[in-house]
């Protein structure tokens, strides 16, 4: 199984990077914002009222490469496959007109929402095919309204599409906190929920 490159022991148990939720095999890598949810919390939060629809991104390992570019827009993204189904599609567009929240978990399910939505003028509809999209600070969110993630690595595209997300500045600080009061970084770290 590939790991990212800062995890340097063997995984004796592949389901430790692995979602609960996870059932199509192709991805390079595990979306790891969803590491935290375990089968109870998933009920705790249906039984609250929320609803929950899947999407697939398979990740590739270019995921793990660098921006070494001093201008972003050099950068070359590389292209995943990414699937919604036709209930999930239904599912946020229903929260939509109700006034609901979209909230991601994750980089990749962003990706996903957000290269559709862009396909689509701004609407969600059930899609099969790659993407290239490349968020970055500029960008204009359509399809999500709230994120969880976990805390990424320097020069990478997913720290690139959290500042997009909450600005520069506030990405910063929220950074900053997260290193005095000792959070974990990087896959199995720490999450946070950014609205």
């Amino acid at each position: 199984m590939p790991l990212p490159p800062y995890i340097h022991e063997t995984l004796n148990d592949p389901e430790r990077y692995q979602t609960v939720y996870a059932r199509i095999r192709g991805s390079a890598a595990a979306p790891t914002a969803g590491l935290h949810f375990t089968p109870q919390l998933l009920e705790r939060l249906r039984a609250k009222g929320v609803r929950t629809g899947f999407v697939t991104l398979h990740v590739g390992l270019d995921t793990f490469r660098p921006v070494e570019s001093e201008l972003v827009s050099e950068h070359k993204m590389h292209s995943e496959e990414i699937e919604m189904d036709d209930s999930t599609a239904k599912l946020i567009n229903e929260a939509r007109r109700e006034g609901g929240r979209i909230i991601a978990v994750g980089t990749t399910s962003v990706r996903v929402l957000e290269s559709i939505a862009s396909l689509h003028e701004g609407h969600l509809v059930p899609y099969k095919g790659h993407t290239r999209l490349f968020i970055t600070p500029g960008y204009r969110y359509q399809a999500v309204d709230a994120l969880i993630t976990n805390f990424h690595l320097p020069r990478s595209t997913l720290l690139l599409l959290v500042s997009a997300f909450m600005s520069k500045p506030l990405m910063e600080r929220a950074y900053q906190e997260a290193i005095e009061q000792h959070y974990r970084f990087f896959s199995f770290g720490d999450a946070m929920l950014l609205l």
